[in-house]
């Protein structure tokens, strides 16, 4: 194991896990597994109360990225305004696809997720198995929005909300 590229993480950084969405790198810490000395970033979500441990060599490997750029949100808050895109694929298809997008960590695919899945109040209901797809898909993409814009995910959400209910007008 050679440590030639250093890595552009560093403790106090919000950065995405594509599995769990947004955490905060608290250290980096290094153990000995299996006779091996590893370098691992210590990652915190403070939501669900958990913390991770990424080998610093296998960081971008497993998908773990530094938070959007503003446009990039503002590109996903201009994906939500879009007319939902709902395939005649079979509802199993569909939720392993919307799934895969949301385990992604990619904001753009996980905006177009809350943006098929969203209901106003005079739509028909949602599955139960949709719902839990639209709010976790929904609270990775507020806590990434609150996380840039430097806000909390209270405010992050009502901007979500907001263009939500702005494209149902």
């Amino acid at each position: 194991m050679t440590k030639t590229k250093k890595s552009e993480f560093r403790p106090n950084d919000f950065v995405v896990y594509p599995a769990h969405g947004v955490g905060k790198i608290m250290s980096i810490e290094e153990q000995e597994i299996a006779g091996l000395k590893l370098e691992l970033f210590v990652i915190s979500f403070e939501k669900d109360k958990m913390t991770l441990r990424v080998p610093t060599h296998k960081a971008t490997e497993v998908g773990m990225r530094s938070l959007s750029s503003p446009d990039i949100v503002s590109k996903a808050l201009e994906t939500l305004k879009g007319k939902a895109k709902v395939k005649r694929a079979m509802w199993s298809r569909r939720a392993q696809e919307y799934e895969q997008k949301i385990n992604s960590g990619d904001l753009l695919a996980i905006a177009e997720v809350v943006r098929d899945l969203h209901r106003s109040d005079d739509q028909r209901e949602q599955s139960y198995s949709e719902r839990q797809l639209y709010e976790a898909a929904l609270e990775r993409l507020t806590r990434e929005v609150a996380a840039v814009s430097g806000t909390d995910e209270v405010r992050a959400a009502q901007t979500v909300d907001e263009v939500l209910i702005g494209r149902a007008a």
